[in-house]
């Protein structure tokens, strides 16, 4: 069997694929093994050439139509509350299990800065556009209708933002941040139609969670 690359869910599928896969691999592997740090810049790396080389199959970020500064800063300002409630939300029920050692780039006492830099990059940068892309772009709408690039962002259902978030959120430690981080991202592809928009609330997010953590020493959130 062939797989159509040019298949709008399957490109979408794909980076997402391509970071679980090596994720869960990388929670098989012993840490005697070898430096299993160094897989998050493998991993990130990996969804990175995978979304260019895919690129030409988002329309929805190669064209994604008007927009304006003020659908930006909502974006900016959207990632900035989810980020402090983000770290707000680590309450024992708010979480699946306990809180782990999370990604530790230190040698010692001293932070590794390619780590440290490879992980905010991964983050900011890779995560977000493989996320919404995977998440809001396809999932969301794919709740509504198969054939969900027939879906106006705009039009997408109750159902399938609630649907999309509560999925979304299972992947995540904290599933309650998860749900608010899902539906907070929703709401802006719904309000704006611009993907791009999500992208910049998700990365926003991220980069003030690396930067949080790297001045906190609290990995766990990593």
């Amino acid at each position: 069997m062939t797989l159509d690359l040019a298949h709008p869910a399957v490109a979408r599928s794909i980076p997402f694929a391509l970071y679980i896969v090596i994720l869960a691999i990388g929670g098989e592997v012993p840490d005697t093994a070898f430096d299993t740090r160094w897989l998050y810049p493998v991993q990130a790396g990996l969804v990175a050439v995978a979304l260019a080389v895919l690129w030409k199959h988002y329309a929805e970020l190669r064209r994604p139509g008007p927009t304006s500064a003020l659908h930006v800063i909502a974006g900016l300002v959207v990632g900035a509350i989810v980020f402090v409630l983000w770290i707000a939300m680590v309450e024992p029920w708010m979480v699946f299990g306990e809180m782990g050692k999370g990604y530790d780039p230190r040698d010692g006492d001293t932070v590794n800065v390619a780590l440290a830099a490879f992980r905010i990059a991964g983050a900011a940068l890779v995560v977000p556009v493989m996320e919404e892309l995977f998440w809001r772009s396809f999932v969301m709408r794919w709740i509504d209708r198969q054939d969900f690039l027939a879906i106006d962002p705009g039009s997408a259902s109750l159902k399938a933002v609630v649907v999309s978030s509560v999925i979304f959120a299972v992947e995540h430690h904290q599933w309650l941040a998860g749900i608010v981080a899902g539906v907070a991202y929703a709401g802006l592809y719904r309000l704006t139609r611009n993907l791009w928009i999500p992208v910049i609330a998700h990365a926003a997010t991220n980069a003030m969670l690396g930067a949080y953590v790297l001045y906190t020493g609290r990995w766990y959130f990593w």
